[in-house]
């Protein structure tokens, strides 16, 4: 851990790197913020550095709690207590999400690092059970690592599978790091490269393992019906899925379209060809998708643009009296719900 503003200023960095910190680096507290390293500094001096206080987070918002296992991790050396919001639940604004206590000096430097894993984490998790819910238990899988620098990409495509519920992701560390295998096929670059959608078919059909299932884009050289019966007609029971990404320059996936799709499938006797669709989905667009026939939905920007949820530690005790700054409440403030995690 950074020990002193002197240490901030001798710290030097490759600049010849990603612009993302190592997990070192987080743990060290280079990603908070100077002023805590200032305040340590200080404290020191005055001889309270290790003063025994109790911090409490909270925003200001509805959502489902995400972040608690990379806190842990942050945090499993300090000499603190913690209680905390099991993940998965669902918060109210003002809700006390954790409770920290211990001597300043074991985590006072780490408010910047801990509250970013927060916000994030919950806002991604609240974006995912909300694509989740509105599916009504059919699959919502996690493509949204394209639209994320990649150092946290896999964070959030975690999160969405393991706290929002999501089936599967695209991202293969996020996936791993679920302990699951990473889902998908292939873009419409193999498909433009191959030139015609059932040869490219074909070619993944004999190349690929069985296990990966085939589901293939029918939106790239001709109407989407078209491609998803030639393919039906030449793959029969290999085929798993047709995925529909159309453009909105075309006008992007459509109730009609899936509805056609799915009509145009069953009167042959493909019943059992699911529909995946994807590009620009939200819960309100996947609730009337499904309706229209739609079977697995793949969810990026949703997800991945959810916007960070503003966390805030307060110290609500120092030396076991009640303290708060001007517009809070001092003392700790109860919530049954916290359990105690170290």
């Amino acid at each position: 851990m950074l020990q002193s503003l002197s240490e901030v200023t001798s710290l030097k960095l490759d600049q010849n790197r990603f612009y993302s910190a190592t997990h070192d680096e987080i743990k060290s507290g280079a990603t908070t913020d100077i002023y805590f390293i200032n305040t340590r500094d200080v404290l020191d001096s005055a001889d309270k550095l290790n003063t025994q206080v109790t911090a409490e987070i909270f925003t200001r918002t509805y959502g489902l709690f995400a972040g608690l296992d990379e806190v842990k991790e942050l945090l499993k050396d300090s000499d603190v207590q913690i209680e905390a919001l099991p993940e998965g639940e669902r918060f109210s604004p003002k809700e006390v999400l954790m409770r920290i206590k211990g001597p300043y000096g074991a985590f006072g430097i780490f408010e910047t690092t801990l509250l970013g894993m927060l916000s994030s984490s919950c806002a991604w998790a609240t974006a995912a059970r909300e694509c989740v819910d509105a599916a009504g238990g059919k699959p919502v899988l996690s493509f949204g690592a394209r639209h994320l620098h990649p150092a946290v990409a896999p964070v959030m495509e975690a999160i969405a599978v393991k706290i929002g519920g999501c089936a599967g992701a695209s991202c293969i560390t996020g996936a791993k790091l679920c302990g699951r295998e990473p889902l998908g096929t292939v873009p419409h670059a193999a498909i433009l490269i191959m030139g015609d959608t059932l040869k490219l078919a074909e070619a993944y059909d004999k190349t690929l393992p069985k296990e990966i299932g085939r589901t293939f884009l029918v939106d790239t050289f001709h109407d989407e019906c078209e491609e998803a019966l030639n393919l039906a007609r030449s793959m029969g029971r290999r085929l798993g899925a047709v995925r529909l990404d159309t453009p909105g320059e075309r006008g992007g996936v459509t109730v009609d379209l899936v509805r056609e799709l799915r009509y145009r499938l069953d009167r042959e006797n493909f019943d059992y060809v699911k529909i995946v669709v994807s590009g620009g989905l939200n819960p309100e667009r996947i609730k009337i998708l499904s309706e229209a026939g739609a079977d697995v939905f793949g969810v990026g920007s949703y997800i991945a643009h959810a916007i960070p949820m503003d966390m805030t530690m307060d110290l609500k005790e120092v030396d076991g009296k009640p303290v708060a700054k001007r517009g809070r409440l001092p003392g700790i403030l109860e919530n049954p719900r916290l359990t105690r995690i170290k």
